[in-house]
């Protein structure tokens, strides 16, 4: 015998399945907020191969592919080479003029910053593309800032439209066309706007913003210079040199203050600078934390601040503890700006892992006018 169901029930049932039905759908377009993309660590497997090379297009899930691109298991590989994959256990290399790319959803007009790891398979020099239009940078990564061969990179860029599409390149023609970056996960966070809070002139002076920090990653994120990537990662900061700076946490590394800091780590090719807001002709009062980042960096250690046309040299000398200490320097505004910079006089390396750069830490930067 049939019950006769209500009408209350049928509306019921009937916003019920809409709701999952637009659930489902609203997943799918999802804004991008923080963490891996979707097979962002590779794991998910092509659903054609030859050999290592991956065959078709959209073969390797939620990828597009152009040219040579293969996938690589972590370790030892037939020939005697070694490929460390340092965030997992599956990696793509990108072949001469190779590519993989992903369309996100994003929010338009706001800032985002990718975070991936990619390492050299050869000992020569190998340039990473990364492009989301109209925004694009070549990342050199013949330089280990770390002794497993996996480097932790980051991207700033700002979001133009609803969808970004982001394309890891390798865009040199090598003498061996196997040749080419290895990418082993790629993740992106929205970064939110900072502003200078209460009592200081400078935005994010404890560098708490910044890039998606990956959970098995412990050495660090390194910041492309300006002139690979005009939005920095960092949002307030403008990295103002040839080489990279790295943006350490607390879980891996000796910070200062909250949970974040920047390792200057190539000596004077490695600075950090910010423009703030100032009044011409009144004094003020710079104050920042240097120390080490407890990761075998020793040695005489020395910062110099530039604020407005002052400088300070300020020495530590790291014995590998983790310590650090406070200094201020006051300085004259000439204009209504002032530019802040910070960079190590000296170039250091790892005590325990020859030739990996490492260098003193910067956290907490303060402005503020003096009385």
């Amino acid at each position: 015998m049939a019950v006769p169901i209500s009408p209350f029930l049928c509306l019921v049932l009937l916003l019920t399945v809409c709701s999952a039905l637009g659930a489902s759908h609203s997943h799918n377009n999802q804004v991008h907020r923080g963490g891996l993309l979707p097979n962002g660590n590779f794991e998910e497997p092509p659903k054609q191969m030859k050999q290592t090379k991956i065959i078709g297009k959209f073969s390797l899930p939620k990828w597009e592919i152009n040219g040579l691109v293969e996938y690589i298991h972590g370790g030892p590989q037939p020939g005697g080479m070694y490929f460390a994959v340092a965030h997992g256990v599956h990696a793509v290399r990108l072949g001469n003029e190779a590519s993989i790319s992903q369309s996100v959803p994003v929010k338009p007009g706001s800032f985002y910053a990718l975070t991936f790891g990619a390492s050299r398979t050869c000992a020569q020099d190998e340039v990473l593309r990364v492009s989301v239009p109209p925004f694009k940078g070549d990342l050199p990564i013949q330089t280990l800032y770390s002794s497993d061969g996996g480097d932790t990179h980051a991207f700033g860029f700002k979001a133009t439209s609803k969808v970004a599409k982001i394309t890891f390149s390798n865009p040199g023609v090598q003498e061996d066309p196997t040749c080419g970056p290895l990418i082993d996960a790629v993740a992106l966070k929205e970064l939110l706007p900072v502003y200078p809070p209460k009592g200081n002139l400078v935005r994010n002076g404890g560098f708490e913003e910044g890039p998606y920090r990956l959970l098995n990653t412990s050495n660090g994120i390194l910041l492309p210079p300006k002139q690979e990537d005009i939005n920095s990662p960092v949002p307030g900061w403008i990295i103002e040199s040839l080489k990279a700076v790295k943006f350490i946490d607390k879980r891996h590394f000796n910070v200062p203050f909250g949970r974040a800091a920047i390792e200057l780590v190539a000596g004077r090719e490695s600075a950090i600078a910010q423009v703030i807001r100032t009044v011409p002709n009144k004094m003020y009062n710079l104050t920042f934390t240097i120390g080490d980042a407890k990761n075998g960096c020793k040695g005489s250690m020395l910062v110099e601040a530039f604020a407005g046309k002052d400088t300070l040299k300020a020495p530590f000398l790291s014995q590998g503890l983790g310590r650090s200490k406070t200094v201020s320097m006051k300085f004259k505004a000439t204009s209504v700006r002032s530019r802040l910079t910070f960079y190590s006089s000296y170039y250091h390396s790892k005590v325990d892992e020859f030739g990996i750069l490492c260098g003193p830490v910067l956290d907490e930067v303060r402005v503020f006018p003096t009385i």
